[in-house]
């Protein structure tokens, strides 16, 4: 079964040149790919619900329905975790720009972008509250022109471990699609 939100494009790794390589401009993309600490938690998480669902089986075969019943439920609960934790992240498209958390998602439209810039300042590390000097990608909206919101930092779980290009390239390519979309 293929997965698409594990990847970004190909055409993001591969063209260099072109700022906003893309077939279909309404499909929601994400410009980058997950970092490795976004897929090494979901993937012991995975490997947890795996451990779950087999105690599942062996509750189902000696003990109650009902017990196995909430054992399974449990398992299935992690796996929908470790799916939305490889969902996260910033995507794009024609209709605008989607910040996608793990329990809650916020799309905007690219009429309401007043501004996508990267700044240097203060971020988060893996999102806890320690904070380390980074980068961020900024987001700021003509609805609420106080309130920016970081969108990709530095030091988050996709870009942790990787070198600054990876994230630079991420940023450009928001910023691209930011600056063709508030034109038209």
């Amino acid at each position: 079964m293929p997965l698409p939100f594990l990847t970004a494009d190909r055409a993001f790794d591969t063209a260099d040149d072109v700022a906003l390589p893309h077939d279909d401009r309404d499909r929601w993309r994400r410009p980058y790919r997950p970092g490795p600490w976004r897929v090494g938690a979901a993937a012991l998480l995975l490997l947890l619900a795996s451990f779950v669902l087999f105690a599942a089986v062996i509750i189902a075969a000696t003990a109650t329905p009902a017990s196995a019943g909430t054992v399974f439920a449990i398992a299935l609960v992690g796996v929908v975790c470790a799916l939305r934790l490889l969902r996260m992240g910033v995507w794009v498209s024609a209709r605008g720009l989607r910040h996608v958390g793990f329990v809650s998602t916020r799309t905007t439209a690219w009429d309401e972008v007043l501004s996508v810039r990267t700044v240097q300042q203060p971020v988060r590390w893996l999102g806890l509250p320690r904070t380390v000097q980074g980068q961020a990608l900024i987001l700021a909206r003509r609805a609420r022109s106080a309130e920016s919101l970081a969108l990709l930092t530095s030091h988050n779980a996709d870009f942790l471990g990787r070198d600054q290009l990876a994230f630079d390239r991420a940023a450009d390519t928001v910023e691209a699609w930011a600056a063709e979309y508030r034109r038209t």
